[in-house]
């Protein structure tokens, strides 16, 4: 069976372009000052190795679903151009969609593996998508926290080292 990875998009696997050749804390300031590109999201960029390593992992035989902070699909197209033009592994873009929140689209798909940042420029664990799942579903998925603007280059290569 494949195993169905989470991975959220912005702060965790793209940023913002700005943010490039700056250090992690560089990149939270940036946000925290509104630095304008923060809101050209056609412009965002991957965070170091992330298609690199997606693909490793889908090699292996993972599924790569991508979670979005937008709720407007224009916006969520732009997070589509930027996964093409870079040439991340294919994999839906899941969004929050009438009302939806985080939790609501983590409960429907029940990923074996999500992997999130810290949300450290945006108010940290009130705002990650596992904080309010249901217990018992939440225990059924193996949730990986990155420190925002981190990237996921020190995640295992291995499939079965990132489940432990």
């Amino acid at each position: 069976m494949k195993e169905k990875i989470l991975i959220f998009l912005h702060g965790t696997l793209i940023m913002h372009k700005s943010a490039e050749d700056k250090t992690r804390e560089e990149r939270v300031e940036q946000i925290l000052n509104n630095d304008s590109s923060v809101y050209d999201y056609i412009s965002y960029i991957p965070i170091g190795n992330a298609v690199e390593k997606l693909k490793f992992w889908q090699s292996q035989g993972a599924e790569i679903l991508y979670l979005s902070s937008h709720e407007d699909i224009k916006d969520v197209e732009r997070d589509k151009c930027v996964l093409e033009k870079y040439d991340f592994p294919d994999g839906e873009v899941l969004y929050r969609q009438n009302g939806e929140l985080y939790k609501n689209i983590i409960e429907k798909i029940i990923p074996d593996i999500l992997v999130e940042d810290d949300c450290e420029s945006i108010g940290g664990e009130e705002e990650m998508s596992i904080t309010f799942v249901k217990p018992e579903i939440k225990q059924e998925i193996k949730s990986i926290v990155i420190k925002e603007f981190s990237g996921i280059d020190d995640l295992p290569n291995d499939l079965e080292s990132l489940k432990k």
